[in-house]
């Protein structure tokens, strides 16, 4: 297994000679040390390390609070900050940051080694949350007389013909299309998604429910029931005028 690279941001020389040696022993490259925030932002653009070792509290117009938030715009590099004191408006301040720990100095090693493993672990999980993310991500819609979506799904675009959606739910950052045979999760909103459908054969019914109206089987109990499936969805009380105004009643 490839050693761990760890970029070290010490103002206090003797501090930064001290981390290094420990991060060696422990097992850990360590390319670069820097001693100001613009420092350490382009050693971690030229090394590109694993992680940062970040003193909160650097010596210059820049605090390790803002190169850490520069390195991690840039580069997606996990922090940990080091402290050996700071108030509460500090603390808050590199909460904002979203960091992968703090350690406190002065440190043992196996404080050091925990938290360094710890952040390495949270974020490749990360990674790996995000990449499958970015596999539901794409939708692209062709409209003509057989409209229809291509669903980026297990790496591949699918194509779903719009006569075939019965319905579309929302669930936090995600969109689920159910349609008659199968059913697809996209990253996306549903304003996004309202956006792409034909508007005269879907309609919103609620904050969190889309539904091909010509699926519409029957309305009870405040429900709307679409086949195949005969799944109830709510009627949201924003969107009751618009559907009775789009069905006919008799």
């Amino acid at each position: 297994m490839a050693k761990i690279s760890v970029l070290v941001v010490e103002d206090e020389s003797i501090v930064a000679k001290d981390i290094q040696n420990s991060l060696k022993r422990l097992g850990y490259i360590v390319p670069a040390n820097a001693s100001t925030g613009p420092e350490a932002i382009a050693l971690a653009g030229e090394h590109r390390p694993e992680l940062v070792l970040m003193d909160i509290m650097l010596k210059g117009d820049m605090s390790g609070i803002e190169a850490a938030e520069a390195i991690k715009g840039k580069y997606d590099i996990p922090v940990i900050f080091l402290t050996a004191y700071a108030d509460e408006s500090t603390l808050g301040k590199a909460k904002l940051t979203e960091p992968y720990g703090y350690i406190l100095k002065p440190f043992k090693e196996i404080d050091l080694h925990t938290a360094i493993e710890i952040a390495i672990y949270k974020h490749q999980k990360e990674m790996e949350v995000r990449k499958e993310r970015d596999i539901y991500q794409e939708i692209v819609l062709e409209k003509g007389s057989d409209a229809h979506l291509f669903v980026k799904s297990n790496s591949r675009l699918v194509k779903v013909n719009t006569r075939d959606i019965c319905y579309i739910e929302a669930l936090k950052d995600y969109v689920i299309i159910f349609t008659t045979t199968a059913k697809y999760t996209v990253h996306s909103t549903m304003k996004d998604i309202d956006s792409k459908l034909n508007q005269k054969e879907f309609m919103r019914v609620h904050r969190s429910f889309i539904v091909r109206v010509d699926k519409i089987v029957a309305i009870e109990q405040g429900n709307l029931v679409v086949e195949p499936s005969n799944k109830a969805i709510p009627i949201g009380g924003s969107y009751k005028d618009d559907l009775d105004s789009r069905l006919n009643f008799v």
